[in-house]
């Protein structure tokens, strides 16, 4: 039972070995807090990379092309696959599942943005009106392009908040009138976007303007698509079939990986979910690992004091005391030690993570430690305290009280 006298012989039995129990406990202190940094230091990282993958919409796929490097068909390697308005069309009549879809070309030469007498340089992006989504980009003021846009080529531009404020400061932006090169575009919209700074420093204009004014021609340089509601394995399936089909367009290996890269961000979530599910657990290994150092460091000084206490226990034994009563003792004792030493990890270590919260680091952002784990740190220490005592417990129950009265 728990009772003041138990809890006062525990309390005096800890002061009398001050310096053997406070090392005891700090195994287990170390071992909790270095468990609480590593999986808030791990949530930190996996919140930096999702960050970095705001600005795309989920599930996004990338087609770019490339060069060959396997021969087929009679033809050489080294040839540059080139796309053209007819394979956006082939990507948005023959496949299902594809939300949204852009094209971009860009632009080469002079870039230079002009407004009044300001010469400024911005990213410009022919696309066409679903890079929107694609994108994320926020319609400010405005509109954004549109259908008519692409087939009347319009010379109309979307400009980032940041392109707004340098040119035009407090001036209503749409409406204006910009240079970019020699060709006078007008402003129909601003945006903002979640990407940050940088991506607030882009101009969008329609695909087909870029290409009749710039190149005269219909080329596209790269293809982006959304599929929201595609499974992984249904894009995977979605990317083969796309490859295959260009493969027999353009002439060249299916198996050619350097003739056309696709890649998306379903993929690389799956593959870092993967990495992140491998360090979870590494870190869970390593701390419990720690914690389990600690416990046994407690089990151990638990089994001196039995034996230092083996006159005490054979009087308690003799005078009627049950083996309940004291392996009850000495697991309260095992448990207060490492419940405390737990504790105090465990805070150490949340207060330790709200300091790295401060910390500005690439992909890295937002470091905590959830209630989930607070619990199962708890949990943990209970079940720690019981079983560093559990074995000294049973030690002590054995004890025969005669021999102990003879100083065996």
């Amino acid at each position: 039972m728990f009772n003041r006298d138990t809890w006062q012989e525990i309390l005096t039995t800890i002061r009398r070995h001050k310096l053997r129990t406070v090392l005891t406990a700090l195994g287990v202190f170390w071992g909790i807090f270095m468990l609480v940094i590593l999986l808030g230091a791990g949530r930190g990282l996996e919140n930096g990379v999702e960050y970095e993958f705001r600005d795309e919409a989920a599930n996004t796929v990338w087609v770019r092309r490339g060069i060959t490097s396997l021969p087929y068909n009679g033809l050489p390697k080294g040839r540059q696959v080139k796309f053209t308005n007819e394979d956006y069309d082939l990507l948005a009549e023959q496949f299902e599942g594809i939300e949204y879809l852009t094209g971009r070309y860009f632009l080469s030469g002079n870039t230079t943005v002009t407004y009044a007498r300001k010469n400024l340089s911005f990213t410009i992006r022919a696309v066409h009106p679903d890079c929107r989504f694609i994108e994320r980009n926020i319609l400010q003021n405005g509109r954004y392009l549109n259908p008519t846009d692409i087939r009347e080529c319009r010379k109309v531009a979307v400009i980032g908040d940041i392109v707004r404020k340098d040119l035009f400061g407090e001036q209503e932006a749409v409406g204006q009138e910009i240079r970019i090169g020699n060709i006078v575009y007008q402003v129909v919209g601003t945006f903002t976007d979640t990407g940050g700074d940088n991506e607030m420093r882009v101009i969008y204009i329609p695909i087909s303007t870029a290409q009749k004014v710039y190149t005269g021609t219909n080329e596209v340089h790269q293809l982006m698509f959304a599929t929201y509601d595609m499974e992984l394995d249904e894009i995977l399936n979605l990317q083969e079939n796309i490859r295959a089909t260009f493969a027999r367009r353009h002439q060249f290996d299916p198996e050619d990986r350097k003739a056309l890269y696709i890649f998306g961000t379903a993929e690389e979530f799956l593959k870092l979910n993967s990495l992140f599910a491998s360090i979870r657990a590494f870190v869970w290994f390593v701390g419990l690992g720690s914690i389990l150092s600690g416990v046994i460091g407690v089990s151990n000084i638990m089994l001196i004091i039995v034996k230092d206490r083996t006159r005490e226990i054979g009087i308690r034994k003799a005078l009627g005391a049950t083996p309940f009563s004291i392996v009850s003792m000495v697991l309260q004792e095992a448990i207060l030690i490492t419940g405390l030493a737990g504790y105090l990890g465990l805070l150490a270590g949340v207060g330790a993570i709200r300091l790295l919260e401060s910390v500005s680091v690439e992909y890295f952002r937002n470091p905590q430690v959830g209630l989930g784990v607070g619990l199962t740190a708890t949990l943990v220490l209970v079940l720690a305290g019981a079983l560093a005592g559990f074995w000294p417990a049973l030690q002590a129950a054995r004890i025969n009280p005669i021999e102990a009265m003879r100083g065996l």
